[in-house]
């Protein structure tokens, strides 16, 4: 890898919005649409009990892919459409796939007793190593969305050597200073918690004009995961420090992650001062910045095609699925990929690929894509 990277995939107007919206209203077929192959098991941890879901099994020296979903969601609400889509599944064929449900968020779980105390962020990441273990992963690939790209982080900045990539989507690597916690309080005290909810997940703009997606989740968050359960982690997310994080170079000894990271934002998302800001805190020799045309605040739903294409480049990247098709976004359209500016501030070199599965897999990961 050369560079700091920004990826965009500008696009007339979002994928399937309609459709995941229609999917969200209909809570049967969205929670429920998930295969026979796919395993439930909960894991003990250190702290507690953590439920996962599992498709497939350990692939030779592959590593597993493991999601983590944002605080008011679960596995299936955050990750369900993208798992799902259609171009996914030449992915995921290749790799087993673990979903991590945080404690207390999954589908019907029991509320947590009176004085039950909620893990920290730090132990939330270190519950993770004993999946690692209970499964026999000998590496992770990260899917972490918000509060579960935190998590994800803090496990790959804990324990470097389980972890062979990262993507962090709507990532803040910042505690929450005293402005914002007051703010927050006064949110609790006015809003429902899944309203408040809301607005960490959509921009205002977003909570106005997609009425549609935003009430779906309204109802999923309302009725799907345990309120006190749900209040608690909240509570904890809120709580919680600023990564220790620094670029290479910009201090003594600086800490930052060790793997290759795929950085991802929507063009208009509540998260996305945070992930510019960890983007600058991140090697700019291993990290890829996607910040994704008319996605919102869940690329991940409202946008899995893009999504899936950059995923795939990425594990090209890192040496997998060298041959691997074009995903359907990519045949659609002719691909124009051209060199991002350099942190030295070099001037961007076009350069244009055939759409041959050969060329793709060695793009370098400096790259400006437009589809």
């Amino acid at each position: 890898m050369a560079g700091l990277q920004e990826l965009r995939f500008p696009e007339e107007k979002p994928l399937l919005r309609g459709q995941d919206a229609a999917e969200l209203e209909n809570s049967d077929t969205f929670l429920l649409a998930v295969d026979a192959d796919w395993k439930e098991h909960d894991i003990e941890t250190p702290y507690g009990l953590l439920h996962v879901v599992i498709r497939g099994s350990p692939k030779g020296n592959r590593p597993a892919i493991v999601t983590y979903h944002d605080v008011g969601l679960n596995h299936k609400l955050c990750f369900n459409t993208f798992f799902n889509f259609e171009d996914m599944q030449e992915i995921t064929k290749h790799f087993v796939v673990c979903h991590v449900d945080a404690p207390g968020q999954q589908v019907g779980a029991s509320q947590f007793p009176q004085g039950y105390q909620f893990p920290s962020m730090e132990q939330l990441a270190a519950m993770l190593p004993s999946v690692v273990q209970h499964f026999g992963f000998k590496y992770v690939i990260g899917i972490g969305v918000g509060a579960g790209a935190y998590v994800l982080a803090k496990f790959a900045l804990i324990f470097p050597d389980l972890v062979e990539g990262l993507v962090l989507i709507n990532i803040d690597p910042n505690g929450k200073g005293w402005i914002d916690w007051a703010a927050t309080k006064l949110s609790s005290l006015t809003s429902t918690l899944p309203d408040t909810v809301l607005s960490h997940l959509f921009r205002q703009e977003e909570l106005v004009s997609n009425t549609e997606l935003v009430q779906s989740y309204r109802q999923q968050i309302g009725n799907v995961v345990n309120q006190a359960n749900l209040q608690l982690f909240w509570n904890m997310y809120n709580s919680r420090r600023d990564l220790d994080i620094n670029r290479p170079g910009t201090v003594p000894n600086a800490k930052t992650l060790r793997c290759p990271v795929m950085l991802v934002v929507g063009d208009n998302a509540p998260a996305e001062e945070g992930v510019v800001e960890c983007n600058s805190k991140l090697d700019p020799t291993t990290t890829t910045f996607l910040k994704m045309a008319d996605s919102g605040g869940l690329p991940q739903v409202t946008q899995p095609g893009k999504l899936t294409e950059a995923f795939k480049y990425f594990l090209q990247g890192m040496g997998y699925m060298p041959s691997a098709s074009m995903t359907r976004l990519a045949r659609s359209r002719t691909s124009s990929l051209t060199s991002a500016s350099s942190v030295d501030g070099s001037r961007p070199q076009a350069c244009t690929h055939s759409e041959s599965s050969e060329g793709l897999g060695q793009v370098n990961h400096t790259m400006e894509v437009s589809c």
